[in-house]
């Protein structure tokens, strides 16, 4: 079953929105090397460039639940801000939450009516005697689009289904979001003080415990070998 992740720095400032960016990149790359498939479903651009106030991704494969035990939680960041230099505060927390209980929405084009209209000039005039305009409604949600880039009627179709679909599924992302504001918020205040992980320094070297301890059992294997090796 696929999971919906959200990525947010809740009502963090700044500091908490370029954490969410730097936790995403290092969160897709254990992904990949689990060979969990993944999509990213919605964006929200932080307040400077390279900075993320969120981000709402479907995780996919049998293996996600196990992959999430080590992520679903609050992530610690220490480290001085890098964009007020002589700010005392070291330590920054973002929020890892799964959507429960919603569904990620499945665009389908079958569900888009079009229709076609002559292209418009400035004051709504119309400037083309050839019908290449496209109006795309999804009849879903009743949202459109109205597109006439091109002189060619189906480029203008093909971009229109690109650009409804990104309409649909922000809204959609943004009514998910709504419903989980609150809980994003209690989640970040009573978890604080438990981070799941714990990043630091600008190089946003790892530093979370292995809680499978997996490092753990191999060196008592090792033991154990070395043992039984001085025994015969």
């Amino acid at each position: 079953m696929d999971k919906i992740i959200q990525i947010t720095s809740g009502r963090g400032p700044l500091e908490c929105q370029w954490v969410v960016a730097k936790v995403l990149k290092v969160f897709l790359e254990e992904a990949k090397q689990n060979k969990i498939g993944y999509e990213i479903i919605h964006r929200e651009n932080g307040d400077e460039n390279l900075t993320l106030k969120s981000a709402t991704l479907v995780l996919k494969g049998k293996e996600a639940n196990e992959f999430l035990k080590n992520w679903l939680g609050s992530i610690l960041w220490i480290g001085k801000s890098t964009f007020r230099k002589f700010h005392k505060r070291s330590n920054w927390f973002i929020g890892i939450f799964e959507l429960e209980g919603l569904e990620k929405m499945d665009f389908n084009e079958r569900d888009i009516q079009f229709q076609t209209a002559r292209s418009q000039g400035s004051g709504g005039q119309n400037v083309n005697k050839v019908e290449t305009a496209v109006r795309a409604t999804y009849l879903k949600t009743g949202q459109s689009v109205f597109v006439q880039d091109s002189r060619s009627q189906l480029e203008n179709k093909k971009l229109s289904i690109v650009r409804l679909k990104e309409k649909v599924m922000e809204f959609h992302i943004q009514q998910l979001e709504k419903q989980m504001q609150e809980t994003w918020n209690n989640h970040l205040n009573v978890q604080r003080g438990n981070p799941i992980r714990t990043f630091s320094g600008t190089d946003f070297k790892k530093n979370h415990q292995e809680k499978s301890f997996k490092k753990e059992r191999h060196q008592l294997k090792n033991e154990l070998k070395n043992y039984r090796n001085d025994l015969n």
